[in-house]
């Protein structure tokens, strides 16, 4: 009994980081080539672009942790802010602008670089 206690803590400990969520910070890579830097500021984390005809412009903030993060998004194209949030999974982050209390959203896959 208390070798498959051992047994089962041990894999535990070893399965678990395989699940912990991947942050937000870092870079990441729309579906239209666009790069996105996200960094921690002041409790929250913002994102950048750092290429193309927006280069250097913010795309909003989120706040959260772990996979999970919702804040706002800045559609640059239109000049307008939308709730947004933003999952995180692995390599991959699905980001979201929301309108109407979220009846009505658009979603990019980015890409961890």
């Amino acid at each position: 009994m208390i070798r498959v206690l051992s047994a089962t803590a041990l894999a535990i400990l070893f399965v678990a980081p395989a699940f912990a969520a991947e942050p937000i910070e870092g870079t990441w890579k729309r579906s239209n080539g666009t790069l996105i830097k996200y960094s921690a500021s002041g409790g929250q984390f913002c994102g950048k672009v750092l290429n193309g005809e927006y280069k250097g412009q913010s795309i909003g903030c989120m706040k959260g942790s772990g996979a999970d993060y919702k804040g706002e998004v800045n559609k640059l194209d239109e000049g307008k802010t939308y709730s947004g949030k933003a999952n995180v999974s692995g390599n991959t982050m699905k980001l979201s602008g929301c309108a109407l209390g979220g009846l009505i959203c658009k979603s990019d896959s980015l890409v961890r670089q």
